[in-house]
């Protein structure tokens, strides 16, 4: 999502395309649209001559074992809780990825990629394409890309929620995160958390799980990279 402009791109149930955040950016830029999902978003990639990868491409050993275990339970396994987040240090295989951006000018963007869930349902849809639940951006407030359970992001609309509180409500980019991570989610039992950027530079990454891998870099030499509590 474009924060100056507020235009967005989102693709959902893709198969063969080698990076969708570049599909999602094509349907930002080349598409009228805002979402597409399936065979017709395979269709577009295509069209706009994107790199496509066999299967086997997007084979993991470790996601395949890990869906094995619960296949035949109605479990679901997230990447935030302890022995996740061990098991996959050692596997060195994430899930969500995001990313805030501002430039110099204070235009903001945000874009997030994921495989979502293991053992979630066929055809499930989590938050991650869909804008102003797991992504936004709008340089009037900020830029968020969030993890975590997408159902709960969703139903709380929580990306645009951190917007919404600083906007009509003159909330921090701090205190508006807090807010919808620490309080919000957390009382409708939603795990997860969110990176963001204003358009003062002002950043935030805030969790209510185990860890959250994240990162900052900013032109004043502000570097972070931390996985649990504090900084790493």
């Amino acid at each position: 999502m474009d924060g100056r402009t507020l235009a967005a791109g989102a693709v959902a149930g893709v198969r063969n395309v080698r990076n969708p955040i570049e599909l999602a950016a094509e349907v930002m830029l080349n598409s009228n649209h805002v979402f597409l999902s399936g065979k017709g978003a395979a269709d577009f990639a295509i069209r706009q001559g994107l790199k496509l990868e066999p299967d086997e491409y997007f084979f993991s050993q470790f996601r395949y074992d890990q869906w094995k275990a619960i296949r035949d339970s109605d479990t679901y396994s997230l990447d935030h809780t302890h022995q996740r987040l061990e098991e996959l240090l050692k596997d060195k295989k994430f899930g969500t990825v995001g990313a805030v951006a501002r430039d110099v000018n204070g235009n903001l963007a945000a874009a997030t990629s994921t495989g979502g869930m293991t053992n979630k349902k066929y055809g499930r849809i989590g938050d991650s394409p869909v804008i102003g639940a797991g992504t936004y951006a709008n340089n009037k407030t900020c830029a968020i890309s969030c993890t975590g359970h997408g159902e709960v992001f969703i139903r709380a609309v929580a990306a645009y929620d951190v917007s919404c509180l600083m906007e009509y409500k003159n909330y921090t980019l701090q205190q508006a995160c807090e807010e919808v991570v620490l309080k919000k989610l957390v009382d409708m039992g939603g795990e997860g958390g969110l990176i963001a950027v204003d358009a003062e530079g002002n950043f935030s990454m805030v969790f209510n799980s185990a860890g959250m891998y994240r990162g900052c870099k900013s032109s004043e030499n502000v570097k972070i990279i931390a996985l649990y509590k504090g900084t790493d």
